[in-house]
């Protein structure tokens, strides 16, 4: 094998690819990266039995063959070579090495079979669609912050993504929940995903989607069956395994009778609520909000450290009400209000929340309240 490539394009795409490799593995392949030559095409692959990730460059092909290199310290070498270098990478065939030379550099690495690099299976997807990236980014960026980390509910480990009724129609919808916060967020049901299985995207996965996402007008073509979920572009391609469980019906957990009607201006609120819990012990974290007419009072009390309040003019007609939320959930909420204000929802100061952007309807949050 022998190829050129340019080293910004092959910088590109072993970053892509090395992600999703583990630090610390067992099983040496999968510290590995899978290069192969062909055409005038380089390609990458890369995995950690879960997720599959193929990235595509253009190189100038010699001697077309293919051979896996430690993922990592390849992409440290890679960073390191000078901006707008012609890498040239071959191997012999014969001694176990791959030379990478640019410039006046040259390394040598240890290699390890391609033979012995796992593919994962490809399933017969039921479900095949396409949508712009911006929308998809929407939806993930929006309902990520709710994953739960607990292992022992495995089954909230991820983004539930399934096609629902919304308030506009058929939605594709996603939805996140850790048992103290919710997202559910919707796009326009896209053409061809009617029938799709609804699955749990594995939280590692939402990350690694999120860099085929960034240029928003791109299509991505989503393929989707029981087990496995596939995002791909022209050049990219994301396969996972999805998580293996029952995601709870969590339309049980959306208040529908929240009638005491809040309206903030979400960047001020946001602000001021991270202020106050400045001064809060980092355990409890609990902020708490004093709703009168018109008038928002946020406090915190800890008996160690100190106390803080702070007055915000706001749109509240109902009765008094004291209620306590957790700060990190009310500020990560608030960041993903897109809109001037946010629309808070209460019932009493024991049931849940409910959080909306302005009168959009397609993005809702729920936040349990804390004890103050």
């Amino acid at each position: 094998m022998k190829f050129s490539i340019e080293r910004g394009a092959l910088l590109k795409a072993v970053a892509q690819a090395q992600s999703v490799v583990e630090r610390r593995n067992t099983i040496p392949i999968l510290a590995n990266i899978l290069l192969e030559a062909e055409g005038d095409q380089l390609r990458l692959r890369a995995t950690d039995l879960d997720i599959e990730v193929i990235d595509s460059a253009p190189a100038m092909v010699e001697r077309p063959g293919a051979t896996t290199v430690p993922a990592v310290l390849l992409n440290e070498i890679v960073r390191k070579l000078p901006d707008g270098a012609l890498v040239q990478l071959g191997d012999t065939g014969g001694d176990e090495r791959l030379t990478i030379s640019a410039g006046r550099s040259t390394f040598s690495l240890a290699t390890l079979p391609r033979e012995d690099f796992p593919l994962m299976a490809s399933p017969e997807y039921t479900t095949s669609f396409t949508a712009r990236a911006g929308d998809l980014r929407r939806l993930f960026d929006k309902a990520k912050f709710a994953i739960s980390t607990e292992e022992t509910r495995y089954y909230l480990n991820g983004v539930y993504m399934h096609v629902a009724q919304g308030d506009d129609g058929p939605a594709l919808r996603c939805v996140a929940t850790d048992g103290h916060r919710l997202a559910r967020v919707d796009m326009p049901l896209p053409a061809g995903a009617e029938g799709m299985p609804g699955v749990i995207v594995p939280r590692k996965t939402v990350g690694e989607l999120r860099k085929l996402l960034e240029d928003e007008d791109v299509d991505i073509a989503v393929s989707v069956s029981e087990t496995k979920v596939r995002f791909a572009t022209a050049t990219i391609t994301l396969t996972s395994k999805v998580i293996d469980g029952t995601f709870p019906d969590y339309s049980r957990v959306i208040p529908a009778g929240n009638t005491r009607r809040l309206e903030v201006d979400a960047a001020d609120f946001a602000r001021a609520v991270d202020r106050v819990a400045t001064v809060s012990s980092e355990r409890a974290r609990a902020v708490k909000l004093v709703l009168d007419e018109d008038r928002l009072l946020l406090s915190v009390n800890a008996p160690d450290a100190g106390a803080a309040e702070e007055e915000l003019a706001v749109a509240y007609a109902d009765e008094h009400l004291e209620i306590g939320f957790n700060a990190r959930y009310l500020l990560e909420i608030a960041s993903q209000v897109d809109r001037e204000n946010a629309v808070f929802l209460f019932n009493t100061p024991g049931d849940p929340t409910l959080v909306r952007e302005g009168n959009d309807p397609s993005a809702i949050y729920v936040v349990m309240p804390m004890r103050v």
